[in-house]
């Protein structure tokens, strides 16, 4: 969504005039939402109404309305609550720290790394010729535009060195622009390539691969289906329009395509994803040519490349093997019965493997904290790295390398950055980042395991001030996702400190549906068991409430995505046990998901409505657009957020969402939205913003707890 000039020039008697009472006791006077009253849809004899539908057209005169009047309220809410400032100041001091990227040797022989001097709006990459080296500007996104809201999603240097390819995301769209410099003088040259999406730049010679759809229809950007998502590859100084299609799949034109070419450039891989639970893998021998070879045809499971060292490929799949496993493929016998399996699956999740120097780096998952591991090639354990507490790992290496480096994240402990040994196991830390005015050693994290509804244990991170009291009263804030195979890990974030400092509990539910216990615990969690996930949640709740913990006066909820329909969803299920809730750019209505941008690729996780009765029944049990009750049932705060160039959950999902919410018999807590402007999903939102949007998030919780946050 755009913000037009019809919107800019409304008067203000007009935004005034659209402010009317609704339903319910609420003391906040609500914006009248455009409506269709008239307007439903049929699914196999079941009835649901829409009348919300017109919210959907994103740059309709009406919309555009609507959403000025929402800003306009919440922003008089906030602006009413007295210490929002403090807040924002507080957020900014934690935010203002040095932030130093992983050092990453590349194909050029240089270092390369990001670095943010406390409040840069985006990271900027530098390069150093030796690890100890002066440190230069190589590439600047800050540059890029007036208000940091041109972000970089990727750096792919050509295997020779000479190119460098970015790609970048304008307002946080999902669409993609391509741009190539030269790597030694830092020239950007002619080459643009526009519509690109979900890609990469896989580099072959003097050119590279990349994925995209066709140019959408005007004004339709950020919100039609994408469909048909095709490669091309593009030579090095010529225009776009002369790329050449390299693979495309008009019968099922719901796939996502995916380039990968080895370091060797022989080969070209092509995945397949978008409706399975996995994906296909093909290839074409680009010394030969010839016709593709399938490798894996059907989308049942996970196979992803690790390597591919003359004609043997590694891969690391979930077939036959929920928690994962390595298997060797010999390229020119690719039938499964041929395959090798290198280490087999265990009862840690394999979540990565990286070859470095003859050797390969594991990288496993127990019990929601990362775990790393050192093997030969032949799936021999050489040793376990040791590693301090609760975290997240990220790793750069290279085969042909012995240099290794990784960073190591906690709750409340920025990233530490190591060197490690490979002949010794041993890790020499290289780079801690420092925080002022936070002492993590005043902080404990502890791992707790609940009971979920069907008996199922569930494991669950609680960091808070070390003495804490258990007296049930303590403010919660609980996290969850519970979705697509994504695992919650320990990481950190400077804005979740100051609800740390304020004597809060930050507490992290690792829900069914995602990959915490391997594919297994991925299913539990999606299509007919979604449910699963709902409940999941209130237990964690309820478990934090009977172990003295907290209250439901003092519970928050909040999610993001796949957990803003989690938070919707379980408010509707149970509304009494929390006190504020915040869905942030959620999926609210199931029943037309799939009809938008990319949510067809959400099938395998949700089912459609149109796939059966029974799916559309369950859809719409839990739908929380559908399922807000309308009968006096007090409700907590809520505040939903989303934002206008959001192209993965198109905001219309919210704006239906917070019009049903205040348009029902909910109780007198608000209901708000916050809508941000030149912002997506979240991904690649300049500094700025996030401070804002931290700010008007914990200035409506502390409100609604009726606390005030201490001052610093």
């Amino acid at each position: 969504m755009t913000i037009t000039k019809q919107l800019k020039i409304a008067t203000m008697a007009a935004l005034v005039s659209i402010f009317a009472s609704c339903g319910g006791s609420s003391n906040l006077k609500y914006p009248v939402a455009p409506t269709d009253n008239n307007v439903s849809d049929n699914y196999d004899g079941l009835k649901v109404a829409d009348p919300f539908r017109p919210l959907e057209n994103d740059t309709a005169p009406a919309t555009l309305e609507w959403v000025k009047a929402e800003n306009a309220l919440t922003e008089s809410y906030l602006k009413g609550i007295p210490y929002r400032e403090n807040i924002r100041h507080r957020l900014t001091d934690l935010n203002n720290y040095k932030k130093t990227g992983l050092l990453s040797k590349e194909k050029d022989g240089r270092y390369y790394f990001f670095e943010n001097n406390g409040l840069q709006n985006q990271s900027v990459l530098y390069r150093k010729d030796t690890p100890q080296g002066e440190a230069k500007i190589f590439l600047d996104p800050n540059t890029l535009s007036d208000d940091g809201t041109v972000a970089l999603q990727g750096i792919m240097m050509s295997n020779d060195g000479k190119y460098t390819a970015y790609v970048i995301s304008r307002s946080g769209s999902d669409w993609n622009e391509i741009f190539v410099l030269d790597t030694e003088t830092g020239e950007l040259l002619p080459d643009h390539i526009e519509w690109a999406k979900f890609t990469g730049a896989e580099w072959q010679g003097d050119g590279f691969y990349y994925s995209s759809y066709p140019k959408p229809e005007d004004g339709k950007e950020f919100s039609n289906a994408n469909e048909n998502h095709q490669i091309y590859y593009h030579k090095i100084g010529t225009p776009q329009s002369e790329d050449t299609l390299v693979y495309e799949d008009r019968e099922n034109p719901l796939h996502f395509h995916s380039a990968y070419v080895p370091k060797s450039e022989d080969y070209l891989f092509v995945t397949a994803s978008g409706e399975g639970n996995g994906n296909a893998l093909m290839y074409k021998d680009l010394r030969k040519g010839g016709d593709w070879i399938s490798i894996e045809p059907t989308q049942d499971y996970e196979i992803g490349l690790v390597d591919v060292e003359k004609d043997k490929a590694l891969v690391l799949t979930n077939w036959k093997a929920s928690n994962n496993r390595l298997m060797e493929i010999d390229l020119k016998k690719p039938a499964k019965e041929n395959w090798k399996e290198i280490l087999p699956e265990g009862e840690a999740v394999v979540k990565n493997v990286y070859p470095a120097g003859g050797r390969l780096l594991v990288l496993m998952e127990k019990d929601a904290s990362d775990k790393l591991y050192e093997y030969d090639r032949d799936g021999l354990l050489i040793r376990e790295i040791s590693l301090p507490t609760f975290g997240s790992i990220g790793i750069s290496a290279d085969k042909d390398s012995d240099e290794v480096y990784y960073s190591f994240v906690s709750f409340v402990s920025p990233s530490s950055q190591y060197s490690l040994d490979l002949k010794t196991g041993e890790s020499k830390l290289i780079y801690q980042t420092a925080l002022e005015g936070f002492n993590p050693d005043d902080y404990v994290t502890e791992q707790v395991f609940y009971t979920s509804t069907d008996g199922t244990k569930i494991p669950m991170f609680l960091t808070y001030k070390k003495g804490m009291e258990k007296n049930g009263q303590n403010p919660v804030y609980l996290y969850g996702y519970g979705g697509f195979n994504v695992s919650l890990t320990p990481g950190f974030s400077p804005n979740r400190l100051l609800w740390l400092e304020n004597g809060g509990i930050y507490a992290q539910a690792n829900l069914r549906g995602g990959s915490e216990y391997g594919e297994e615990w991925h299913q539990a969690g999606t299509k007919l068991n979604k449910k699963n996930v709902f409940e999941d949640f209130i237990s964690a709740a309820q478990y934090l409430i009977a172990n003295e913990y907290t209250s439901p006066d003092n519970l928050v909820i909040e999610g993001g995505s796949n957990g803003g329909l989690l938070v919707g969803a379980t408010v509707n299920m149970r509304p009494d046990l929390f006190k504020v809730a915040i869905p942030r750019v959620g999926v609210m209505d199931m029943m037309r998901y799939h009809l938008f941008t990319i949510g067809w690729n959400w099938a395998s996780d949700y089912g459609r409505s149109d796939d059966s009765r029974e799916m559309a029944d369950y859809l719409y049990s839990y739908s929380p657009l559908h399922n807000i009750k309308n009968d006096g049932t007090p409700y907590p705060a809520i505040l939903v957020t989303t934002a206008d160039h959001d192209d993965r959950v198109v905001p219309a999902h919210s704006f239906k969402y917070a019009a049903q919410l205040q348009a029902s018999d909910t109780g007198s807590a608000p209901k708000l939205i916050r809508i941000d402007s030149k912002a997506g999903h979240g991904g690649g939102k300049p500094i700025s913003k996030v401070i804002d949007e931290y700010t008007d998030i914990y200035s409506f919780i502390f409100n609604n707890l009726d606390l005030e946050p201490i001052k610093k």
